[in-house]
């Protein structure tokens, strides 16, 4: 059984999406950020890093693992799953995989906290982040126009990469002419095991848009902590 402390972020999708397409048994643990739970000292000893997701396998004598990357290598080893076990091709997926961890996550997010959340609209920055998304969201592009997956396969690389791309709008990005990654993002959202994964953690009953003060509020919160 594994432990998911995770929240509605494009991190915790990736790994609720994949433990649904490995039909691992797992229990959520939905952490409410803007309540700063995942900085709580208990988190802070599955997690040091105060980020979700994080896992708890109860199998392995509560074994936690937590960088959503390193938790989508731990699972698909463990099931034997959704990475290839001959070295070139497990080469490939991880490729693909920390292209997303080093470029699509930290780009997107740095697009998302200045474009939607930081008190101050400086374009110079919004421009060089959504700049930067869209040359990366091209890479994609380009390797989709090769191959129907980012590797061999479908994978944790695939999963990884959409769980980001897929919310291109919240950046304030387009997809306009990307033919190859608009195929790839479709074809992965039709997953039942991607449609799954999205619903965990539920969304929160009162979930609704924040006024400017509050997101300002959380721009800070965000830029701080």
């Amino acid at each position: 059984m594994i432990d998911l402390y995770t929240a509605r972020t494009p991190n915790g999708f990736k790994v609720s999406v994949l433990l649904e397409e490995l039909e691992l048994p797992y229990t959520v643990h939905a952490l409410r950020l803007d309540k700063l739970e995942q900085k709580q000292e208990w988190f802070l000893k599955i997690n040091p890093n105060g980020r979700i997701p994080a896992i708890v396998d109860r199998d392995e004598g509560d074994f936690p693992v937590f960088e959503s990357g390193a938790i989508m290598l731990y699972l698909a080893e463990k099931s034997g799953r959704l990475i290839p076990a001959d070295r070139k091709g497990r080469s490939r997926v991880v490729q693909w995989l920390m292209f997303q961890m080093g470029g699509i996550g930290p780009m997107m997010g740095q697009a998302n906290v200045f474009y939607r959340y930081f008190p101050e609209k400086i374009q110079s920055v919004i421009d060089r982040y959504q700049h930067e998304c869209r040359r990366l969201f091209e890479v994609l592009d380009g390797q989709l126009a090769k191959q129907e997956w980012l590797a061999d396969d479908y994978s944790i690389a695939d999963i990884a990469n959409w769980a980001w791309v897929r919310s291109y709008s919240w950046s304030g990005l387009s997809i306009d002419g990307l033919d190859h990654l608009q195929r790839w993002l479709a074809a992965i959202e039709g997953r039942p095991a991607a449609q799954r994964g999205l619903q965990v953690p539920p969304p929160e009953p009162e979930e609704r848009e924040l006024s400017d003060e509050e997101r300002a509020a959380l721009a800070r919160r965000m830029l701080t902590t």
